[in-house]
């Protein structure tokens, strides 16, 4: 790939790995636990992305910030104890093609990876861990030090600490979140239609791919394009 791309950052959730299951029965118990109806499925997902007390806003917004609060300290406990108790199958998948993806861009000596995710650090190392992935990244931008998505800090920070202009990277993730903090950082954005929002959440991103080759071809024409 030319070197006119430099940076690739990928969010995690829904871009990376599949972690649908878990985070919805995590949720749910959740909710359980402090006696408030649960979240439909459709809900759930779409605030993935999403800090937790965000997350946790946008699902019950009629609750004080106390609860949102309080729901984000239980999830997180719920998703570590659904994690260590998990068999090896049972844990986050990487979705079909996204090693390779991997595989091929941190193989090129000027191409440069990171995430930004809306994960705790505990939970990226955690994946990052599992996959065996400690490798590949350059920069992990995570939730816990900076404001939630679309807020671009994480992007900023990625960018600074890898030396990268806005121009020359590209942000890939699966939600309306992940594509408005790519614009609103000057980045470009590609959207995947595998995660946790429709392709019609997708539409301010450049380019909507729907599998991992797809994504690997956008890729290669986007680093052959001007800046």
């Amino acid at each position: 790939m030319p070197e006119q791309l430099r940076l690739v950052v990928f969010d995690v959730d829904g871009t990376l790995v599949d972690s649908r299951a878990h985070i919805v029965e995590a949720v749910c118990a959740a909710f359980a636990a402090h006696d408030l109806p649960e979240p439909t499925r459709e809900a759930v997902l779409h605030g993935v992305g999403l800090s937790l007390p965000e997350y946790m806003a946008q699902l019950v917004p009629d609750q004080p910030e106390a609860v949102h609060a309080a729901l984000a300290d239980t999830y997180r406990a719920e998703s570590l104890a659904r994690h260590d108790a998990a068999s090896p199958e049972a844990k986050a998948i990487l979705f079909p093609g996204m090693r390779d993806v991997l595989d091929v861009l941190h193989a090129e000596d000027h191409t440069l990876l990171a995430t930004a995710t809306g994960m705790s650090r505990r939970g990226l190392d955690r994946i990052i861990a599992q996959h065996g992935l400690e490798r590949y990244f350059q920069s992990t931008q995570v939730a816990d030090t900076h404001p939630s998505k679309p807020h671009p800090s994480m992007l900023f920070a990625a960018l600074s600490e890898t030396g990268v202009m806005s121009q020359h990277a590209v942000m890939i993730g699966d939600t309306s979140y992940d594509i408005r903090m790519a614009k609103a950082a000057g980045v470009r954005a590609i959207g995947v239609t595998w995660g946790n929002h429709p392709a019609e959440h997708l539409s301010d991103a450049d380019h909507i791919v729907d599998t991992a080759d797809d994504l690997l071809t956008t890729l290669t024409r986007l680093s052959e394009e001007p800046a």
